[in-house]
């Protein structure tokens, strides 16, 4: 998969979170994109009605593949990280948006 990318036909591609509380939440994928050498996944909650929460709340997931290709997510370990790649969503977004004003 190309990172750094927008995902092709991203509105029907979904994953259901499991959290900690038990709780069950269906998420659209953003994108997913790299920062040194590890790939992150973007994720925007649905509410229970799958329309995009209205609190702009992105998570932020370490992503893998095994060798087959079957994707997994992993916390993201530290403040640092989290504030790294969060910075590196940031940017991303920012390089969607003028690419769709140039276009």
């Amino acid at each position: 998969m190309a990172k750094n990318e927008q995902l092709p036909d991203e509105e029907d591609i979904m994953v259901t979170l499991n959290l900690d509380n038990g709780q069950d939440v269906e998420c659209r994928i953003i994108t997913i994109f790299e920062l040194e050498g590890q790939d992150y996944i973007a994720l925007l909650p649905l509410d229970e009605k799958g329309r995009e929460s209205s609190d702009g709340e992105v998570y932020l997931y370490r992503y893998f593949e095994d060798e087959e290709g079957n994707p997994s997510l992993g916390n993201i370990e530290s403040d640092d990280e989290q504030e790294a790649a969060a910075d590196r969503f940031d940017e991303w977004l920012d390089e969607v948006e003028f690419e769709e004003m140039k276009g």
